[in-house]
């Protein structure tokens, strides 16, 4: 095999048993996400995963290789009692594998792997696919079974040692669950069951991504479900090939909402650092206004002079944690791009699709139709009085939109529905907010400078929008300068505007009369100057109130069934035009609401 081609971890090699897709995203394009199950797993290992100390001294076993060509620790003490190594690293260029050992009884010439697992063994009677199930075993029944991916891992990690020198008579599999070990023996079956998964593993490799498993039981328990998205792929699938979509219901694996917490910090002088694992917000003079533990942090903002510590930074990076920057009018000026796994197989499919003129006037043709199809739904809610032309005629800009050919054409329709839906937006505001409605009549949607109020929070609430949506695209391994229905300009997140054109009225807009109709926005709250018109401090930290209840706010997903907040659509959907530049999902799709 060549040295340069990469070394893929046992574990995740084994985890190809079940889920090609699965071995694909973690050992190809090295994605991962913790879970309930993990963090418990890592629990149970921490006295393992800490690494035995090198011997002082060793005696070099008959047939073992010398000892500066083996890893540190595998030289056994020279008496009579096997020795324990933990966390002992071994990798083999001939085989293309890694592995580190949870633990090695070496004796001599002779290791024995002990893999560690939380949960219990398989029983033969017992279910096949739940290991962490409670299964009582009945009288007399046969012994319990490692299950077969763990059989296989230690299978790997033998033909590892074996490789290096050692004889292995057999492995052991601790089940932290039962406090039981399992004896796996090693055979030629073993060997040849390791070394079959081993080639499969390189195969899939070096294809495209797999497609996700139809229906299977362990998808629920899956961290990497919602990058996955296994369910919601084959719904598509089916639906596009004619086949009984209609049977097959996306089952709502997905938590509906965020429990993160979404930090904006706006106050002119607020400091932000570190200390320990907490993450601490003082004033100007010092004195602490919030103090919330690192691992509930999702995302930060940062509007304005707001001074955000280097050690912050490097932390909140660690943690995959995304940073954006914004000039106090709320546009988007900076973002950190922490160095994790970055899918660059997403990326090239996005060049390739985009580069496309057909495949960019698709994408841009669903995010249209959806926008136009959702202002239409905002104003047949909201309007006290609307003429009966208005839906017709923003009808008809859905139907143009739908059959345009090129993107002129397009962004044609797009600007006729714009006009007939802002002509309509003043009154969507009640009587309270009449005057600034009328302002904003007279000057219509204006965006540099905003001259008005209700023209200042829409252009901020874009602004935050935009944010939004380019921080999921980021974690959809996506490109946000390229765009399909936004052309490329430096600067510029295209494809992030192109997302975000849907939710547009279903969020922004409705933060918007929603904040003026409650009095949580009023005139004082602005302030006129000759740059134009601008929220003060007190107005962006009401607006903001309503703009996270608005994101957090579960929504119907209309082909899906399951209810998810807005955040989450956000996800849910830049995901979903990852599925698409790949092949996995034949049309893209948004969210419109009725």
């Amino acid at each position: 095999m060549d040295a340069e081609q990469p070394l893929w971890p046992a574990r995740s090699v084994a985890e190809h048993a079940y889920c090609p897709r699965l071995f694909y995203f973690m050992a190809v394009e090295n994605v991962f996400l913790p879970s309930h199950d993990t963090e418990q797993g890592l629990g149970i290992h921490r006295r393992v995963d800490r690494p035995s100390p090198a011997p002082a001294t060793a005696a070099e076993p008959e047939g073992v290789p010398p000892r500066e060509s083996q890893p540190d620790g595998l030289q056994p003490e020279g008496d009579d009692r096997p020795q324990c190594v933990r966390s002992l690293a071994l990798g083999s260029t001939a085989l293309g594998l890694t592995a580190t050992l949870d633990l090695a009884e070496l004796d001599g010439r002779r290791a024995i792997p002990v893999e560690y697992r939380k949960g219990r063994p398989r029983r033969p009677d017992g279910p096949v696919d739940e290991p962490d199930r409670l299964v009582e075993p009945a009288p007399q029944t046969p012994p319990p079974e490692p299950w077969p991916t763990d059989r296989l891992q230690v299978g790997l990690q033998t033909l590892l040692l074996e490789e290096v020198g050692y004889e292995v008579p057999e492995a052991r599999i601790y089940y932290a669950a039962e406090r039981r070990r399992v004896h796996v023996r090693v055979d030629e079956t073993l060997r040849r069951d390791a070394r079959a998964l081993l080639e499969a593993a390189r195969r899939t490799a070096q294809g495209p991504r797999p497609l996700p498993l139809i229906n299977d039981p362990r998808c629920p328990r899956c961290s990497l479900q919602p990058i996955c998205l296994p369910d919601e792929i084959t719904h598509q699938r089916l639906a596009a090939a004619a086949e009984p979509a209609p049977s097959f219901k996306p089952r709502r694996m997905w938590p509906p909402r965020d429990e993160g917490v979404h930090l904006v910090a706006h106050r002119d002088g607020v400091r932000i650092g570190v200390q320990g694992s907490s993450f601490r917000i003082t004033d100007r003079d010092g004195q602490l206004v919030r103090e919330l533990p690192l691992a509930s942090l999702e995302s930060l903002a940062v509007v304005g002079n707001v001074q955000v510590s280097t050690q912050a930074l490097s932390v909140l990076t660690e943690h995959d944690v995304p940073v954006a920057f914004l000039s106090p009018a709320g546009r988007l000026t900076a973002m950190t791009d922490p160095m994790g796994p970055t899918s660059a197989a997403v990326r090239a499919a996005q060049v390739r699709t985009l580069d496309r003129p057909e495949k960019a006037l698709e994408l841009a043709r669903a995010v249209t139709v959806a926008k136009i199809a959702n202002q239409r739904t905002l104003l047949m809610r909201n309007h006290p009085d609307l003429p009966p032309a208005v839906p017709a005629d923003m009808a008809e800009c859905m139907e143009a939109a739908d059959r345009a050919d090129t993107l002129d054409r397009l962004r044609g329709c797009e600007g006729n529905a714009a006009a007939i839906y802002f002509g309509c937006f003043p009154a969507l505001f009640r009587q309270a907010a009449g005057e600034l409605a009328a302002r904003f009549e007279t000057h219509g949607r204006r965006r540099r400078p905003p001259p008005d109020p209700i023209n200042a929070v829409l252009s901020f609430g874009y602004a935050m929008l935009a944010n939004e949506c380019t921080a999921a695209c980021r974690l959809a391994g996506l490109e946000p300068a390229l765009g399909a229905l936004h052309g490329p300009r430096p600067g510029r997140p295209a494809l992030s505007l192109d997302l975000m054109e849907p939710f547009r009225p279903l969020i922004a807009d409705s933060v918007a009369i929603s904040a003026f109709n409650r009095h949580e926005l009023t005139a004082g709250h602005f302030l006129d100057t000759a740059a134009g018109c601008a929220l003060t401090d007190a107005g962006r930290k009401a607006f903001f109130a309503a703009y996270g209840r608005r994101m957090e706010t579960e929504v119907t997903h209309p082909v899906f069934g399951y209810r998810l907040s807005y955040r989450r659509m956000l996800m849910l959907h830049a995901r979903l035009i990852a599925a698409w530049m790949l092949g996995e999902v034949p049309t893209p799709a948004f969210l419109t609401t009725r």
